[in-house]
């Protein structure tokens, strides 16, 4: 931990807001430099990994890795001469850089750290179960998906069951802690096994996922309803793979309904979301033959993306591309005529950007 006088929970708390984030980065790095200075080592990896977190909320992701492979270097250098002190810091920076480098892309790389946290983790739980099973679990959780990533599908599937039992032991002992988490967990678990063709497991994993998502969002809907209509979505493209075409258009009715809400109370955060539930609630109908209805949910969410893949078009391309060909090919289907401003639009956008 970094000798800065506040805690990490309260430091990342204040990094959450906008208007103390300059000021942090310039905080932690007047702290690495006080510690480097004063030579302490356990000083310098905490505030290289809190100004790792710094620049990572600002976008400088480059500096933010430089940042957290330095803070996992001096934990690596300390926990080799005192592991029960600091290899709990160790794991938890081994993870921050995981993160880091899969949204840089650098997905072996991200893999390999990963790996690293989940081992790190892994040894602490032994020792003491109940405070560090909660991050083996997470650590697994992450592995599972940058596996998935990288095509690597059974191991991806049994590091994501094995993040779900530990969360279902958790969640049986405190709900409230826990409950979310495996939750997420069951959602990921049913996409790892429709990946691999496991299509009555994946939709029943899928489905307690939304049962459970739906018991959360009457509690709490302003944190767990996005979560239902993402889980909802996933359900309905199960549904539809299985040839359950009602059922499944139902799931997408709903997921599209609760981000419509959604995104006219924050449509920065939402609108994103609006436009995949309409692309997968027209690929559903796509597949039931109902090309015009098809056509016509593909093209609401091609002209709510518009505006987004002018700000963001590297962010928003493989959404825009998806939709653009499914409204086009049903729009033939049905025998419409497509919007060609709009279609012109995105082809100017998406070509510019390929």
């Amino acid at each position: 931990m970094p000798s800065s006088g506040c805690s990490m929970t309260s430091c990342l708390y204040l990094d959450r807001t906008l208007t103390w984030r300059p000021f942090l980065l310039t905080f932690y790095r007047c702290m690495v430099i006080h510690a480097k200075n004063t030579q302490d080592l356990s000083a310098e990896a905490g505030a290289q990994g809190m100004l790792g977190y710094a620049l990572s909320e600002l976008g400088k992701q480059e500096e933010a890795l430089e940042a957290t492979k330095e803070a996992v270097d001096k934990y690596g250098q300390l926990a080799k001469k005192n592991p029960d002190a600091f290899l709990p810091d160790l794991a938890m920076s081994l993870n921050n850089l995981g993160a880091m480098l899969s949204e840089l892309g650098k997905r072996e790389e991200a893999l390999e750290a990963t790996k690293e946290a989940v081992d790190k983790y892994g040894q602490l739980a032994k020792k003491n179960p109940d405070a560090f099973l909660p991050n083996l679990a997470g650590s697994l959780n992450n592995l599972g998906a940058m596996l998935s990533e990288l095509g690597k599908r059974e191991e991806a599937l049994e590091a994501t069951k094995e993040a779900v039992e530990i969360r279902r032991v958790l969640a049986q002992k405190n709900p409230d802690a826990f409950l979310p988490d495996l939750v997420g967990s069951l959602n990921n678990l049913g996409n790892r096994l429709s990946a691999l063709g496991r299509r009555e497991e994946a939709l029943a994993a899928t489905k307690k996922a939304v049962e459970k998502y739906r018991v959360l969002a009457k509690k709490n809907p302003d944190e767990f309803l996005p979560d239902l209509a993402g889980s909802l979505n996933n359900l309905g493209a199960m549904l539809s793979a299985l040839g359950r075409r009602e059922e499944a258009l139902a799931a997408t009715k709903e997921a599209m309904e609760i981000r419509r809400v959604l995104a006219q109370k924050n449509p920065d955060a939402f609108l994103p979301d609006l436009a995949t539930s309409l692309g997968a609630r027209g690929s559903v109908l796509r597949g039931a033959g109902r090309h015009k209805e098809a056509a016509e949910s593909f093209e609401e969410g091609l002209k709510l993306l518009l505006p987004l893949l002018q700000k963001a078009p590297a962010a928003f391309s493989r959404l825009g591309t998806g939709l653009l060909q499914y409204y086009l090919r049903s729009g033939q289907a049905a025998g419409l005529e497509p919007d060609e401003r709009l279609v012109g639009s995105v082809k100017e956008i998406l070509t510019e950007h390929s």
